[in-house]
């Protein structure tokens, strides 16, 4: 059997790795696996397609800036793609994330509904179905249930600098994505599979599947981390981001720095040079790392992960944290909550930071060593090798279902 998956990136970043660990198991188990990517260097997987080049990619970001019209470039880029993909003729299409500047929705849609093969799709945010935005619960904007307008996110990611097109990309998605045959949905959350029960997407078979990651990766490792920044008698609270947007909590942190004393530390990664420079001189600001094995030893170097999320899907650097000992922090939002339970970390239920740091002050009470080994057992549930049994079980359904 051969499966092609499709996302905007390969083997880096939260999407990019869980497409890489699939592609794994598929190999594994003797499937014959492709990766279809839009940006970046493809990593961990040795079968790629390159959809377009920089200046396709180039021209779909000026199409969205200036017009607001995200998955609606890159028409030569999609079209000789979907030649490719006749060419290697998969049983099975896997979308990912199919936004993010590299593929058109229409053309690719039409070839679906055309080709006539199973599709599964993992949504990883709300895109799909929304006129613009990835997320709302932040703007706690409803209008994605009956038509997008004047979209409050209008300037943030996919972002236009002139035009609001929300109302029109609302209503050509929900054309666009509707009525193709054999679509199955799966949601790394339960919180995302309730909004698609809700949203345009519904009429399409809604499945729960759990991000999950390496537990032979992630795992408690021995580090000079704390000799190296001199922490050795410090309660180290750490944060981690791919990218440090608003609605990943960073300015959280930086209010924690104006209240926590000497015997604390934020420990920060995934920051940018200039978010580096801007942060105050008490938080360890350390830039983005894809060395697993070193971010494993801060993991597990630290007290406690701190998630101040205020809009998520289903993060795995929660389940990174675990896998490390690790006792986790989260705001109740979106699915960041479902991988948590009151063993292995605390929610902070109305996000605010005066909770928030009476939460660290219960996570130091009781210790790290009280965690540890419930965190630990809890994330043996996120083991990325039977997420991808339960993906290559739904493959192996749809493809004998359409035989």
């Amino acid at each position: 059997m051969k499966i092609l998956q499709i996302n905007s990136v390969c083997g880096f970043g939260s999407t990019g790795k869980i497409v890489t660990d699939i592609h794994e198991s598929l190999i594994i188990n003797g499937f014959d696996s492709y990766v279809g990517y839009g940006r970046g260097e493809p990593r961990h997987c040795s079968k790629t397609i390159k959809i377009g080049n920089k200046y396709d990619t180039y021209g779909h970001v000026a199409k969205t800036r200036l017009t607001d019209q995200h998955g609606f470039g890159s028409k030569r880029a999609t079209k000789t793609f979907i030649k490719k993909i006749q060419e290697k003729n998969p049983d099975l299409i896997h979308l990912h994330n199919i936004h993010g500047y590299y593929l058109n929705i229409g053309i690719l849609f039409d070839y679906l509904k055309k080709a006539n093969k199973p599709v599964v799709w993992t949504l990883h945010d709300c895109w799909p179905f929304t006129g613009h935005c990835a997320y709302f619960d932040y703007e706690g904007c409803g209008k994605w249930k009956q038509g997008c307008y004047d979209c409050p996110q209008k300037a943030n990611y996919p972002s236009s600098f002139l035009i609001d097109n929300s109302k029109s990309n609302y209503f050509k998605k929900k054309e666009i994505f509707g009525k193709v045959n054999d679509l199955n949905i799966i949601t790394p959350s339960k919180w995302l599979a309730e909004l698609l029960n809700e949203s345009f997407l519904s009429e399409y078979n809604i499945t729960t599947i759990n991000n999950g990651i390496d537990l032979e990766l992630f795992k408690p490792r021995i580090s000079e981390f704390r000799n190296k920044y001199q922490l050795k008698d410090k309660f180290v609270i750490l944060g981690v981001a791919s990218f440090w947007e608003k609605r990943k909590g960073l300015d959280y942190f930086v209010q924690l720095s104006k209240i926590l004393d000497e015997n604390y530390k934020i420990v920060l990664i995934g920051l940018k040079e200039k978010e580096i420079l801007d942060l105050p001189k008490n938080i360890i600001a350390l830039p983005r790392t894809q060395n697993i094995e070193e971010l494993a030893e801060v993991y597990t170097a630290v007290d406690v992960f701190v998630n101040p999320t205020l809009e998520d899907n289903f993060p795995t650097t929660n389940l990174e944290s675990l896998a490390c000992g690790t006792p986790v922090i989260t705001f109740n939002t979106g699915g960041s909550i479902e991988s948590i339970n009151e063993k292995c970390g605390l929610i902070v239920k109305n996000n605010e930071i005066n909770e928030l740091y009476q939460c660290i002050l219960q996570i130091q009470k009781n210790t790290k060593q009280y965690y540890s080994k419930y965190c630990l057992s809890q994330s043996l549930n996120f083991n990325k090798m039977d997420v991808g049994k339960k993906y290559i079980s739904i493959y192996k359904s749809l493809i004998e279902k359409g035989s």
